[in-house]
């Protein structure tokens, strides 16, 4: 009697800034296996901070291609030594920083096609087969003119929102690609075909350039968000008349099959010839796919602070901001994903505790505990980085409130404020503003959120959960998962393969509706979360108060 098949594996990748990291699920969902690479640590002589480098010109940043490729053939040896045994792998799928881009060269397609076995991927594709060495990743910011040239020629940043789902952005991958055409028109001549940094890792899967996922592509100022079609207009301002062919298709959805792994990665690594490689998606996508599910809304407290709310399909057309961004799903055409992106996030909060807890957590959780909800009618603001979210506010501003008739009573200066309260005003102030905008986003009392997952660093902290629960009105989980771009990734590919035999079938059916590890570690406090609801409109109109004052100085 024969024995039976092994069960498949499913493979994840995550190109982040600093690190390229690998996760293998079983159809449980349970990882089997973690790898991965370190730019700076194991690539260090690429001479990279942090997975970048920076200048000449003010605000750019950059990653060489040659490092990421010198790290997918490291992380497949770190593989083997693993014992993996490739054969098993069914589908692979995963994410990549969003917003970074790299530049493929007209040579790109025959030598990804002809990859030589005896020969590492770098050895063959680097440098001939792109047209620029470095590619710009979501910290460039050296795009400001070619955002202000974007949105004036489309009519102003609303209707760009309205449009692609954000306003112009200089991280925003159009904006790069108008940059590089405007200050490098030879290497734009020479570039035959423009990947995301997640379509370039499936490029290299495939052994010819995959398309770009309709989640990573609205990250780009380039597409329709709701039909999730390139539009011309975008196209020809930001790249003119050849940046379609360059682009390539239809951005397309996840889940699908683009064809099965390169005889490279049989011959070599000794992966199934039926493997499948699915569009691979942004890293913010792929982290909603693997930590949440229908009704829930996550939250990164990490250095900067991440806000992921799925809109469902009931709320079309969604609303569209210029001060958050709207995403196509990866998996669902009329789902959408909004997403809040703040700069002061652990920073600042880690400044004061520092200033007034004497850098102890511990203090710092004492005085958050000891102060009532609502600060004793104080609302702090706390902008040590210009912020995004209100746009390009720096400093502090403090008012007192009156929170029953909604009213700002009047600015006040630090020095009057209690040392004692700003632990938790600066909680109160950072949660609050998203509470805005979810209140502005969804209709009053919408049912559909029923979970906060949240992530990051201040995550671990209890008194951090539970305020969270309580301003949030809803229960708080977090996940077992540190990978969680990789695991959405690993997910993703199951889909992908899963579909084979369940052609009508969804990612939420596939996975029973579920998220990864979850573990539930705060319930609000209905009481406390009554007191938040109030607060509110008080948060909106000391906002409106802080563009006054600026408005005022400037």
């Amino acid at each position: 009697m024969s024995s039976a098949s092994p069960s498949p594996l499913f493979l994840g990748l995550d190109l982040s800034t600093q690190q390229l990291k690998a996760v293998l699920l079983d159809q449980d969902s349970n990882i089997v296996h973690e790898a991965a690479v370190h730019f700076d640590r194991d690539l260090p002589h690429h001479g990279t901070t942090n997975g970048s480098t920076h200048g000449p010109d003010v605000g750019e940043v950059t990653s060489p291609v040659c490092m990421w490729l010198e790290a997918i053939d490291l992380l497949f040896q770190r593989l083997a030594d693993g014992q993996i045994d490739f054969r098993v792998i069914a589908a692979v799928s995963g994410a990549g920083q969003q917003h970074g881009s790299v530049y493929w060269s007209g040579a790109s397609d025959g030598l990804l096609a002809r990859l030589d076995t005896s020969k590492s991927l770098t050895d063959q594709l680097f440098p001939d087969a792109f047209s620029s060495p470095k590619a710009p990743i979501w910290q460039d910011s050296s795009t400001t003119e070619d955002c202000k040239r974007l949105e004036d020629e489309f009519g102003g940043d609303q209707a760009l929102a309205d449009l692609s789902g954000s306003r112009a952005y200089e991280r925003f991958t159009g904006n790069q690609i108008s940059r590089i055409r405007r200050l490098f028109p030879e290497i734009y001549e020479a570039t035959a075909h423009i990947s995301l940094v997640s379509s370039f890792i499936a490029s290299v899967f495939l052994g010819r350039i995959a398309p770009i996922d309709i989640s990573d592509a609205s990250g780009m100022n380039l597409m329709n968000v709701l039909s999730c079609k390139w539009d011309d207009k975008l196209l020809n301002i930001c790249g003119g008349p050849t940046l379609r062919d360059k682009l390539g298709e239809e951005p397309v959805i996840g889940g699908t099959s683009l064809g099965n792994v390169s005889d490279w990665w049989v011959q070599k690594w000794g992966l199934n010839p039926d493997c499948i490689v699915a569009p691979f998606t942004g890293d913010n996508p792929a982290t909603v796919m693997s930590l949440s599910a229908p009704g829930d809304a996550l939250l990164s407290l990490g250095t900067s602070t991440t806000f992921l709310l799925s809109i469902p399909p009931s709320l079309t057309p969604p609303k569209r901001f210029t001060t958050s961004h709207l995403l196509s799903h990866p998996t669902h055409l009329e789902n959408k994903i909004a997403m809040l992106c703040y700069k002061n996030g652990a920073l600042a909060r880690e400044q004061i505790r520092d200033r007034f807890a004497g850098g102890d957590w511990n203090t710092f959780n004492q005085l958050v505990e000891r102060t009532p909800p609502g600060c004793n009618g104080v609302m702090g603001f706390y902008f040590p980085l210009p912020e995004i979210i209100p746009p390009n506010v720096e400093g502090e501003f403090f008012f007192t409130t009156d929170h029953i008739k909604t009213t700002v009573k009047a600015p006040l200066v630090t020095e009057n404020v209690s040392p004692s309260i700003h632990p938790r005003a600066i909680l109160e102030s950072q949660f609050l503003s998203i509470r805005s905008r979810i209140a502005a986003m969804l209709p009053k009392d919408s049912p559909h959120l029923h979970r906060l997952v949240i992530s990051g660093g201040s995550s671990q902290n209890l008194v951090i959960r539970q305020l969270a629960a309580d301003i949030f009105g809803m229960s708080v989980y977090v996940s077992a998962t540190k990978e969680a771009a990789a695991a959405g990734g690993a997910l993703l590919a199951e889909y992908a393969w899963w579909k084979l035999s369940h052609l009508e079938g969804t990612f939420e059916e596939m996975t029973s509706g579920g998220a990864m590890g979850l573990q539930r570690v705060a319930e609000p406090h209905q009481a406390i979360s009554g007191i938040y609801d109030g607060l509110v409109d008080v948060y909106d109109a000391c906002e409106a108060q802080v563009a006054n004052l600026l408005a005022t100085k400037n």
